[in-house]
């Protein structure tokens, strides 16, 4: 079932990129020699047989002149429902030092905490570690001597 639905995201995100490229006046070719990716490989994409990278998308934005952020709603790397506009997904995307496979592992850690928490706000409104403050205990941290480079732990 979880197919279908990135077909249909895949599929629909190929007709705005076929849209984008003939409004611009762009052929299939010159659209990949621009996002410098490989002919055939558009084509798959246009026609939704691929899903392509957030940093090829990026790449057919930049061509395009379109908005990246526009094209990885449509691919469902990002969700339009995201309120402050998906800033720690589009801080990860746009990160030159991750590769595309920690960046998708990143958006998927960082969608399951977002889960857990909407999961975890519906069951109970108390925020987390608020239990231990109410009973009276005080948090432990631990913080490095600059002059013994030891841990130093206050509990209290």
């Amino acid at each position: 079932m979880a197919k279908g639905k990135v077909g249909k995201t895949v599929g629909s995100l190929g007709d705005y990129l076929k849209e984008q490229r003939v409004g611009a006046r762009l052929s299939l070719r010159q659209l990949a020699d621009q996002a410098g990716v490989s002919n055939p490989y558009l084509s798959q994409i246009e026609r939704g047989l691929r899903k392509p990278s957030a940093e090829v998308l990026q790449q057919i934005a930049k061509a395009l002149r379109i908005s990246a952020e526009q094209l990885y709603i449509r691919a469902g790397i990002l969700s339009p429902d995201d309120g402050v506009g998906g800033s720690v997904e589009l801080a990860i995307l746009s990160d030159t030092g991750l590769t595309e496979r920690q960046k998708q592992s990143l958006l998927d850690v960082y969608a399951s905490f977002l889960a857990l928490n909407a999961a975890d706000g519906a069951d109970d409104a108390t925020p987390a570690g608020a239990e231990n403050d109410a009973e009276g205990t005080a948090p432990i941290t631990t913080e490095i001597d600059p002059d013994s480079d030891n841990r130093v732990t206050n509990e209290g």
